[in-house]
């Protein structure tokens, strides 16, 4: 459980300069409070002050773990000559993007629109009225190779709103007046062509495929960034093959899946000493990462090996799921269960440094290896690259600028079995020196500074997390008796992980979460933050709640998904052109409201939500089971140009509109008395086998509020129930479109049925 301090603030008697954001409560924000610079939040008081002044706003854009926003502050926002020019010049703002998505949407598009790229910082000059004039990401401060400084651009930007004000406002507002009509596309019919499904999944796979690096893995080149959508895409496209009989192409889709797994496991993109991933690698061979660790990534991680892990049975994959899930228990869960957001890329070399450096909290020297680990050092060096010269060697990109010269990073670039046999060691002798290896390096390291946490409790990335707990609790289950776990993983009974899961949604349940307006709010850190839920927010908790149902938490979860659902119609459906906005359009500030489809480090909440609306209609009958389908219908339609299109922008909703367009999802109906030994074996037994379009449904025939829920939303499902009760047993029903095959009574038989082509009932 983490309890390190986390707030950077510190009391302003020891500082020379204190802005309003002293009273922020965002990490991010503290973390600027003492600038010269006289930062604002987000808000009317700004806003008023650059009307009254009759100045632009410059508007800073970043959040608590970004390495280029730290180097950011350093040259620019402490320096007091910029911080005098920029509060001579104009009303400067600090926003923190994970606590304001929405406002950080409107301008990151704009930048990327304008300019081609974007990233953080963010820096983007506004009117008064919050039309942006011009923007950028990172500037550094003075004038260099042959392109302005920060310094000369706050100049240029004045000196263009004293003289040429009227072209910048008119281009500004005809940019925003742009994007939000490209931005928020309809769809007036509400079908899908029939071959649209095939079509987007074959073509997003083909343009996977394209970009595949079959040395390193992964999709795409240098910097690499572990994407789970394009995992996920990849999954379930073989999964089609192979349920067409197309077992050749299916099986070269699942090695491309497997081994970007495996060289990211391998690579030093993983905290091999403490577990988890970090964002991404800088070089193509997932070495050297950039070392921040972000929530969202470890969530969909740890989903996308559990899926590997229940396809191959290996438990390459089940240990790294565990190694991730067991990270988060150690570093990132407060005292309520709430999952904080992320780690620093950068920290301090040692005690009392006055500037930190990045991955200084995870690089090692051969030499601090040898000390620590005495007779076995020699046997670590080899098997993680350890060299006395450094390692960020293995491409020209992994250390152009030789800021790791002397230091390590662990990659491993042959496999345990390999290295054990090279020694002439049985392998699990080998795997237990490692284990005890990096259990002394983690002692060790855990007496640096450590990096900063971002203790900030974001409700999207939390249903991202609790997803992969409530999943990994059932499907680790398969795991052989006497599987040996190494540290950093715990090797704890799966079934802790469901408790970690649901004591994390309690805790959004009763902290953000209003039970008579029924609305979420978006984050939390010493209280609910002012930003409402946004659509991710509700799209992402809704989908965790389902898994914990179907992973077997109790009827509770699914009650609260489909009251959240209404919920999201109401605030974001777009109910004549279809599709959801990113926000409930309720703020003036926030100048646009997104469709977003685009599946990157996230997936978008449009695409969630359609698999969420697939789930809900194959749980529920009736005309509410109508409705779901035809909001997830006209929602894809939306974006069918797209699907045909740059299918591999989008491979989340790629699955979503072959999910949704299926004639029946397969549901598994288990009967039987919920505490007993029985029951929760075959409830592992149903989801032991990957099949992203099967629905768990679980009940137990003595509980009131259960069989009153069904009896309300599915009366086939309390038939089906009181047909098939037997009071000393439990009744596994493996049925589609509620037409059912022959019951059965003990896992393995319902294993068996689960591994039979569904096609005809």
């Amino acid at each position: 459980m983490a309890e390190r301090p986390s707030s950077p603030a510190t009391s302003s008697h020891s500082h020379k300069f204190t802005n309003r954001l002293a009273a922020e409560h965002s990490p991010y924000l503290l973390q600027h409070a003492h600038n010269p610079v006289d930062w604002y939040p987000w808000g009317e008081e700004a806003f008023a002050e650059a009307r009254k002044r009759d100045v632009p706003i410059f508007l800073s854009i970043g959040y608590s773990t970004c390495h280029w926003c730290h180097v950011m502050e350093v040259e620019s926002f402490e320096d007091e000559g910029v911080a005098k020019l920029l509060n001579d010049l104009f009303v400067s703002i600090k926003v923190d993007r994970e606590e304001r998505p929405d406002v950080d949407k409107v301008y990151m598009t704009y930048v990327q629109a304008l300019y081609g790229g974007g990233g953080w910082p963010l820096s983007v000059f506004l009117s008064p009225d919050l039309k942006p004039l011009m923007g950028g990401t990172y500037f550094p401060p003075d004038d260099k190779y042959g392109r302005p400084g920060f310094r000369t651009i706050l100049r240029k930007v004045k000196d263009a709103w004293d003289n040429k004000r009227d072209m910048l406002v008119k281009s500004g507002a005809f940019a925003i007046e742009q994007l939000s009509e490209a931005l928020s596309a309809t769809a007036s019919p509400t079908k899908l062509p029939d071959e649209l499904p095939q079509n987007a999944l074959r073509l997003c796979a083909e343009q996977l495929s394209g970009s595949y690096d079959s040395e390193y893995g992964g999709f795409g080149s240098a910097p690499k960034f572990p994407r789970p959508v394009e995992i996920q895409l990849m999954l379930y496209w073989s999964k089609k093959l192979e349920d067409a009989g197309k077992l050749q192409e299916a099986n070269e889709a699942l090695k491309k899946v497997f081994f970007s797994l495996q060289c990211m496991a391998r690579g030093g993109i993983h905290d091999h000493v403490g577990g988890g991933f970090h964002r991404y690698s800088v070089d193509e061979c997932w070495h050297v990462p950039h070392f921040e660790k972000m929530l969202y990534d470890q969530g969909q991680l740890a989903n996308v090996n559990l899926d590997a892990f229940s396809i191959t049975k290996d438990v390459f994959y089940s240990h790294v799921s565990r190694d991730i899930l067991d990270y988060l228990r150690r570093e990132m869960i407060g005292q309520e269960g709430e999952i904080f957001s992320a780690e620093d890329a950068d920290s301090a070399e040692y005690e009392g440094a006055s500037r930190k450096k990045e991955g200084a909290f995870y690089v090692w020297t051969s030499k601090e290896v040898d000390d620590i680990l005495g007779e076995h050092a020699t046997l670590f060096k080899n098997h993680f690259y350890i060299k006395p010269v450094g390692n960020c060697d293995l491409s020209r990109m992994s250390d152009p600028h030789h800021e790791f010269k002397g230091k390590n990073v662990l990659i491993e670039r042959h496999s345990p079995a390999e290295m054990a046999s090279k020694l002439g060691m049985p392998v699990e002798q080998y795997l237990d020196i490692l284990g005890e290896c990096r259990r002394k390096l983690f002692e060790v390291r855990s007496s640096r500074p450590r990096p900063h946490l971002d203790d900030k409790v974001i409700v999207s990335w939390n249903g991202l997390v609790i997803s992969s707990f409530a999943r990994a609790s059932k499907i680790l289950k398969g795991e052989n008796e006497g599987t040996k776990f190494n540290f950093p993983v715990v090797g704890c009974d799966p079934q802790e992980y469901m408790e970690v899961a649901e004591k994390a949604a309690s805790f959004i349940q009763k902290q953000l979460y209003n039970e008579q307006t029924r609305r979420l709010q978006h984050s939390f850190r010493n209280g609910p933050s002012k930003a409402p839920g946004f659509l991710d927010d509700y799209a992402f908790l809704i989908s965790s709640l389902l898994d914990l149902y179907e992973f077997g938490g109790g009827i509770k979860w699914l009650l609260w998904a489909m009251e959240l659902q209404d919920t999201q119609d109401e605030l974001f459906l777009d109910r004549e052109g279809g599709g959801y906005f990113n926000t409930a359009g309720e703020d003036p500030s926030v100048l646009l409201r997104v469709k977003e489809d685009h599946d990157g480090a996230e997936p978008s909440g449009n695409s969630v939500s359609a698999i969420n609306l697939a789930r809900l209609a194959s749980l529920v009958g009736g005309s509410k089971s109508d409705r779901y389908r035809q909001n997830a219908e006209h929602l894809l339609a939306v974006f069918e140009t797209r699907l045909k299109d740059t299918a591999m922008a989008v491979p989340l909703m790629c699955c979503a509109v072959d999910m949704v367009t299926l004639p029946s999802k397969m549901q598994v109906v288990l009967v039987g008395h919920k505490p007993s030994v029985e029951f929760k074996n075959m409830l592992v037994a149903a989801h032991a086998s990957y099949d992203p379009n099967k629905t768990v449904i679980h009940i137990d025939p003595s509980n009131k509020e259960e069989m009153d829920f069904w009896e309300g939303n599915n009366s086939n499902i309390t038939v089906m129930v009181k047909n098939n009760f037997v009071a000393d047993k439990v009744v596994a029903l493996v049925c589609q479109n509620f037409t059912c095959k022959a019951p059965v009574t003990d896992p393995e038989s319902l294993k068996v049925l689960l591994s039979v082509k569904s096609s005809s009932p």
